[in-house]
């Protein structure tokens, strides 16, 4: 491994580390995820994260900085970020040295959850099969810690918009027994997050995305420990 990357990872390491120890004092920043080949990952841009995060600080007491960033696969900056967040409706195409980055950030205690906004699919598993040559998105178990965070989804992920009428499944890629990327499909978490104005969900379906949007923080924060943040 080239020694910047080295450098990268340890420093990231140092991060993650302190975001995970810290009590309540938590003082990061989610991003979204920036990516070529024509997708439009700028989807749900305006209010989908900003949402999430301040149901987060209001309800399972985290600190994170309000205010979303945004950041290119390719970029060290990713490494600033213990959360990203992926969607889109169209192509997506990772170069090989965002392939790398983007694999040494999971790796090294990154969080990537990708939110299928209807049309990725047949674009991100190929790009994802790059980053992971030796692994497979697989359907999660409903007795996944993911699903018992903060908020309890004996079922699995909740149904947010209809699509294709098909059940909502919850993928995940597994490096070293610990999940790494969540891959929510036929479901639409992101829009879930949305302001009520944007797609006119009801309250009791915008609120179960962002109960289910919080387990995914509370995991990658904690690193995939089945615990309270603040417990």
């Amino acid at each position: 491994m080239k020694i910047k990357n080295i450098f990268l990872l340890s420093l990231f390491f140092i991060v993650v580390t302190s975001f995970r120890y810290s009590g309540t004092a938590y003082s990061c920043q989610l991003a979204v995820l920036k990516y070529n080949g024509g997708g439009d990952w700028y989807a749900n841009l305006e209010t989908s994260v900003p949402n999430l995060i301040k149901f987060c600080n209001d309800n399972i007491h985290t600190n994170i900085n309000p205010d979303q960033g945004v950041v290119e696969v390719g970029s060290p900056d990713i490494f600033n970020y213990p959360f990203v967040h992926m969607t889109g409706h169209g192509n997506v195409v990772f170069s090989a040295q965002e392939t790398e980055n983007l694999r040494n950030y999971l790796i090294s205690g990154g969080f990537l959850h990708i939110s299928d906004n209807y049309g990725i699919d047949k674009f991100i598993r190929p790009q994802m099969k790059k980053v992971f040559p030796e692994l497979d998105f697989v359907e999660l178990p409903f007795t996944h810690p993911i699903y018992h965070q903060v908020y309890e989804y004996p079922n699995g992920l909740p149904k947010i918009h209809e699509h294709d009428g098909l059940p909502a499944q919850g993928f995940g890629l597994i490096w070293e027994g610990k999940l790494v990327c969540f891959y929510d499909y036929e479901c639409d978490l992101g829009d879930g997050w949305e302001s009520p104005e944007v797609h006119h969900d009801s309250q009791e379906t915008r609120l179960k995305a962002l109960k289910m949007g919080a387990n995914l923080v509370n995991y990658a924060l904690l690193g995939g420990e089945s615990k309270h943040l603040d417990k």
